[in-house]
């Protein structure tokens, strides 16, 4: 029998990789004959990273990087096994977690970080860079993304623009003359589900501020702010990024990616699936089992288990699904190609109890499934 495992984590529980092994171990304990392939996923937020490089046997490059407030912390890229792509997650330089709720303050903070990783994947030789962008601590529009690699963001006096969206008000002029040229040979790939716009009531900073600290004053300032930018970028760069969808992605980075690095956008788990070549590993497949922590109605929007399902349905293999939390509005996946959905808790429990025990849940329930599989043969 052959399975395939490839779950998304269990997001602040259990990463991708934990699943896996756990519910891998389970099945080798009833079916030791069975031929296993594991793929721990991500879509691109946490966890992208160690996803794509455990995928194509690549490696983890452990590297320093301004953190949102430009301070020196540890970070780390990937490089895939072909060796000349570099996978990026925003978030290991410029993510939200690296900030104590006290210091979170989005006029301040910059995705400077994210553009020394970019750089750091340049001088390792990678021309083709997947960027994963969630869980920004960021409204910066990706100005200090753009700093990071050479860009000049000056005001009416010539003097560079402090870091921070607060600062955006006060850009008069893009100077490129220094920027990175290696970046016009380098495929830049945006892995990312959001498509919100830069600014506007679904924008950037009215959406996604407040996550980050921002006040309603703080959020009407970023708006105004991200307004203007966009406009010196269509005039000093000829790129229109106001309405792109995804250009409100992560504080606006996404919009700061396709401004200066001519970056396309794709879905997080459909890019992930098509640079592992989930697809060709389906053949001869008995059934997948994939996952994550919450199950709701939003999956049917492109989160991983989704774009597992419908190309594990394309070849007619059954799927199972398993979570923590799995709602009322899951059932209709049922209709996307998962054949089978679980929720790993059985009886009422708190959140810190399925927290503390979550690996156990997770094993007696994967033994369980594969028990029912074996009954139904």
């Amino acid at each position: 029998m052959k399975i395939i495992i490839a779950p998304d984590s269990f997001k602040g529980s259990l990463s991708s990789i934990e699943v896996a092994d756990i519910i891998e171990r389970e099945i080798k304990k009833i079916l030791p004959e069975a031929r296993i392939k594991k793929f721990p996923l991500a879509d691109g937020g946490e966890g992208t990273v160690k996803a794509l490089v455990n995928a194509t046997q690549g490696r983890i490059i452990s590297c320093y990087a301004k953190d949102p407030l430009g301070r020196k912390i540890k970070s780390f890229f990937g490089i895939l096994g072909n060796k000349k792509t570099a996978v990026i997650e925003m978030a290991s330089a410029s993510g939200l977690p690296l900030l104590s709720l006290k210091e979170r303050d989005p006029l301040l903070t910059t995705t400077y970080g994210t553009g020394e990783l970019i750089k750091g994947a340049l001088n390792q030789g990678c021309r083709k860079i997947i960027i994963g962008i969630g869980g920004s601590a960021t409204v910066d529009g990706g100005a200090g993304m753009a700093q990071a690699l050479g860009a000049r963001l000056l005001d009416k006096n010539g003097e560079n623009l402090p870091f921070g969206g607060g600062n955006l008000g006060k850009l008069a002029k893009i100077d490129l003359s220094l920027f990175d040229k290696r970046i016009k040979k380098t495929k830049i790939i945006i892995a990312s589900d959001v498509t919100n716009p830069l600014c506007g009531k679904n924008g950037a900073a009215k959406v996604y501020g407040p996550q980050k600290g921002a006040t309603p004053a703080m959020v009407e300032t970023l708006e105004k702010n991200l307004f203007h930018y966009a406009r010196i970028i269509k005039n000093d760069l000829g790129k229109e990024v106001l309405n792109l969808p995804g250009a409100g992605a992560a504080g606006g980075l996404g919009a700061g990616l396709c401004a200066f690095l001519n970056a396309k956008m794709e879905k997080g788990v459909e890019l992930i699936l098509k640079a592992i070549k989930f697809e060709k590993h389906l053949k001869n497949t008995d059934f997948v089992i994939t996952g994550e922590g919450k199950i709701d109605a939003q999956v049917k929007y492109g989160k991983t288990i989704l774009g597992v399902a419908k190309l594990a349905r394309k070849h007619k293999i059954p799927v199972i699904a398993l979570c923590g939390t799995l709602t009322d509005e899951a059932y209709e996946l049922h209709r996307y190609g998962i054949s089978v959905l679980e929720s790993i808790i059985s009886s009422p429990m708190s959140l810190e109890e399925v927290m503390r025990g979550n690996k156990e849940l997770l094993k007696k329930k994967a033994g369980e499934l594969i028990r029912l599989i074996l009954l139904s043969k």
